[in-house]
Order: C-alpha cells, then sequence, then structure tokens
C-alpha cells in the first residue's frame, strides 16, 4: 500500500511540472501576437488541480516515511517554482527519502 502512495506522489511531481509548462505555453499565447486566452482557461485549472493534488500527496508521503519537517517544507514549496517538483523527487529518491521504509517499519531478523 505505501509503495502505491509513492507512485502517486512520483506521477503527480510529473504531472505537475507538465501542467505547468502547458500553462506556460497558454500564457505565451494569451499574452504573445494571438492574443488568445483558451490555453489559460483550459490548463489553469488543470494545474490547479495536480498543484493540490501534489501537495496532499507530499503530506501523506511524508507522514509514511517520516520527512522532517525541513523535508516536507521544501517539498511543499518546490510546487510553486516550474518544474521543481521533478528536481525534488530526483532529489528525494537520491538521499532514500522515498526508497527503504523507516528503521521501524523494517521487519526485524534474528541474530545468530
Amino acid at each position: 500500500m505505501r509503495e502505491k502512495w509513492i507512485r502517486l506522489f512520483v506521477a503527480a511531481a510529473v504531472a505537475e511540472a507538465c501542467s505547468w509548462a502547458a500553462l506556460l505555453a497558454g500564457m505565451v499565447v494569451k499574452y504573445g501576437p494571438p492574443r488568445n486566452e483558451i490555453g489559460v482557461h483550459v490548463f489553469g485549472p488543470i494545474h490547479g488541480a495536480l498543484f493540490v493534488a501534489y501537495g496532499v500527496l507530499v503530506l501523506v508521503v511524508a507522514r509514511q516515511r517520516r520527512w522532517s519537517l525541513t523535508h516536507t517544507a521544501i517539498a511543499l514549496v518546490c510546487a510553486v517554482p516550474p518544474f521543481a517538483t521533478v528536481l525534488f523527487e530526483r532529489w528525494a529518491r537520491r538521499r532514500g527519502l522515498l526508497g527503504e521504509p523507516a528503521r521501524a517499519e523494517r521487519p526485524l531478523t534474528p541474530v545468530g
């Protein structure tokens, strides 16, 4: 069950970054020569929903993996700059924040 939340977290991080790209493209079209707001009207709510989903999944995974308050805050702040959610996910994976279960969750092995 815990791996499901990790997979959802990773998917939300990537989807949030992709929605940022789509929203930025929509803003270019809105303020550029075409002056068409359809991209912002379509991708704005999608990005907003993925932003919220990422934030909720950060809180779920942080609780399950027993992240520090600092790691949790960094993950949440990374939702604001474009594409930072993917950078955080890669960083967290390298540091083991998404990998091995916490020490208390590992099964005990007999000694000797």
